[in-house]
């Protein structure tokens, strides 16, 4: 598909996002990638005043898209499925609302894109996961038992083709801890997934993968999220009982390092 004819989705959930929402719409706003773009932003109940400063910007970039959808609270799921519902672009993009794209992110996942049509999903990597021992652009095959120990996938550096949306569907909007692993887990058993060792993101102003904000400072749910992610494999025979065992002993060890890491930082 020729670039000026793409279109491509960027899908923002928003909560409270005052202080990082301009930031985070600069950065796909300044994408070298030349195509057309719909950025959808969905307040999620904010109850500060990150409405009004996206209100704002609209109306100060008037040749870039962003449309503004405000619902109640309802959790990061429902807004990221708000997006998608009214999306309509060949690539769908997540951005969440304390991260920022790197200028060339979407042109350089769409030459790799490009060069590897059999790719489905794209997910890189950023400074909470980075391979040092690869080189740099690597790429790698990622399949439901690679998710099952390792969440390959930060939405924020995520692209997908729109086959993907139409037939996995939604985020569950029941889980509200470890919920994109879910879906990742849901996709890679149906297309194919490749994570490029290639940082495109900055990650939260920096911010710590796990304790430092948000959903991910709920150590505790957050564990039983990726438990849940497990069962769900499982019992849907994506992944056999070794495996899962195996994977829960794991998870297990790294809920048990997180606790000890964010308690040293305290």
């Amino acid at each position: 598909m020729e670039e000026n004819s793409l279109l491509v989705s960027v899908i923002i959930p928003m909560y409270n996002a005052s202080k990082t929402i301009v930031g985070v719409l600069d950065s796909v706003k300044k994408q070298t990638l030349k195509c057309s773009y719909e950025v959808l932003v969905i307040n999620d109940g904010s109850k500060d005043n990150s409405k009004e400063i996206v209100e704002k910007y609209i109306s100060e970039n008037k040749d870039f898209k962003v449309i503004l959808i405000d619902k109640p609270n309802g959790g990061v799921s429902t807004a990221r499925n708000a997006g998608l519902s009214i999306s309509k672009g060949d690539l769908i993009a997540f951005l969440d609302s304390d991260d920022e794209w790197f200028s060339d992110k979407l042109e350089k996942q769409k030459k790799i894109l490009d060069m590897n049509s059999e790719i489905d999903l794209l997910g890189c990597a950023f400074d909470g996961l980075y391979f040092d021992n690869l080189p740099d652009g690597q790429l790698l095959e990622i399949q439901v038992d690679n998710l099952i120990f390792k969440n390959y996938f930060q939405p924020s550096t995520v692209i997908m083709k729109r086959a993907i949306f139409e037939e996995v569907g939604y985020f569950d909007e029941n889980q509200k801890y470890a919920e994109e692993g879910n879906y990742f887990i849901r996709i890679a058993d149906k297309f194919n997934c490749f994570f490029c060792n290639m940082k495109v993101i900055n990650y939260g102003d920096g911010k710590s993968g796990f304790g430092a904000s948000g959903l991910s400072a709920n150590l505790k749910e957050m564990h039983r999220g990726f438990i849940d992610n497990l069962k769900f494999a499982y019992s849907n025979n994506l992944i056999n009982l070794r495996q899962y065992v195996l994977a829960r002993m794991v998870e297990q060890l790294k809920y048990m390092r997180r606790i000890v890491i964010v308690g040293l930082k305290k």
